[in-house]
């Protein structure tokens, strides 16, 4: 009898662990069920956003040119369609970069370079913040998210500083890889302090045409001196997919006298600027006066340069002293360069090339990224290959759960 009951109490034993085991079995596949669903949904969710983002031009459809308020996000170019965003609302999000302050108008600008030399600097008021393009999305307290846009080409430019004229060397990289035998179209503006004249004067060669060898590189070479100042820009383009590098040298110091903002939009389609001296804005104590000369070049759809006459093309700025700032205004839905070169008291010269529209000089922005997706469990990420004023993008748009 003690026998039988011992072997009831072994099997009965035996018989709980077993379901013990079973159950924690049960829980660990329940709970990884749960996460694969919310995973699922993230992912989901991910590709809803980078949908809506790229195949979408938001409403209205021109918001990024225009004032009006934005009442669905979107960043499809209107007039393309597909997998092509405008080039203009990119250069309208409050991007995670620096923001620029001027004490004249009182506002802050947004620059979505990296340097404030290289884009025209929006008036953040004037752009989309994060939270505004979260709740537009309907993504508000439940997702979080992030855009990248970077190149899809890398194009670098560089000088050599052993040759006695300018040589320049132009590298092209896809995917880290060489682009060997990719054909360029490049613009090189020489900038030159004109005899009896107060003013520069820019140079423009004409339009040149190179080849990358096996290596992805090539080395083109000027008959200007080798310290001459200079802005360069070229155009690569292979097997249908186009990047864009830009250079330029200076003999003045700091890297621009001359910056230009947006002060708004008129109603004929024209895009106002304010070219304000850097003094005013980075360096209080600059007050060196600053020459300047500008232009404003189009980008055709065979990445050819067109001038545009501008209003105020050539000016006087000071910083703390009148003139501080000047004013001109460029066509609001033509992308292009802005080349302004200028001079200071001491004959030093510079020149900075800025574009409207972000595929001019392939310019990159990232918006939300720094908000950061550290300290949850999944993210979710999609990929989608875009096209930019006939510039090569890729478009990265991370998702995840703010539940955890």
């Amino acid at each position: 009898m003690a026998g039988a009951t011992i072997d009831h109490m072994i099997s009965l034993t035996i018989l709980i662990a077993a379901l013990l085991v079973a159950m924690m079995m049960y829980n660990g596949l329940f709970a990884t069920a749960i996460d694969y669903d919310r995973n699922r949904q993230v992912a989901n969710k991910a590709v809803d956003l980078i949908n809506t983002i790229c195949l979408s031009p938001g409403s209205p459809a021109n918001w990024s040119e225009t004032t009006e308020t934005l009442l669905c996000f979107g960043l499809q170019d209107p007039q393309v369609g597909g997998y092509a965003l405008s080039p203009y609302s990119i250069m309208r999000l409050n991007t995670d970069s620096q923001l620029v302050y001027y004490p004249r108008t009182g506002l802050s600008y947004n620059n979505i370079s990296t340097n404030y030399g290289d884009a025209i600097l929006t008036p953040i008021g004037n752009c989309v913040n994060y939270t505004a393009a979260a709740e537009l999305l309907g993504v508000n307290g439940t997702y979080g998210f992030g855009v990248d846009v970077t190149p899809t080409l890398d194009v670098t430019v560089k000088q050599n500083s052993t040759a006695s004229n300018l040589k320049l060397n132009i590298t092209v990289c896809g995917s880290g890889m060489p682009l060997s035998y990719a054909p360029l179209n490049y613009y090189l503006f020489h900038v030159n302090k004109t005899a009896g004249s107060d003013f520069p004067s820019i140079t423009r060669y004409p339009p040149g045409v190179a080849q990358t060898g096996s290596s992805g590189s090539v080395d083109i070479d000027f008959p200007i001196a080798a310290d001459s100042v200079y802005a360069f820009v070229v155009y690569a383009s292979l097997g249908g997919v186009t990047g864009v590098g830009y250079h330029a040298n200076n003999t003045i110091a700091d890297d621009t006298f001359v910056v230009p903002l947006i002060e708004g939009y008129d109603d004929d389609g024209y895009l106002n600027l304010t070219l304000a001296h850097s003094g005013e804005i980075l360096n209080p104590s600059e007050n060196a006066t600053a020459y300047y000369n500008a232009s404003f070049y189009t980008l055709t759809s065979d990445f050819h340069l067109q001038q545009y006459a501008i209003a105020n093309s050539t000016g006087i700025l000071k910083s703390g002293t009148e003139p501080v700032y000047n004013t001109t205004r460029i066509y609001a839905s033509e992308t292009g360069l802005l080349v302004i070169s200028y001079v200071d008291d001491d004959g030093a010269l510079g020149t900075v090339m800025v574009p409207w529209g972000v595929g001019a000089l392939g310019v990159s922005a990232s918006f939300g990224s720094s908000i950061g997706s550290g300290g949850y469990n999944f993210v979710a990420t999609e990929l989608r290959q875009v096209n930019i004023d006939g510039i090569s993008y890729q478009v990265k748009v991370s998702a995840w759960s703010l539940s955890g």
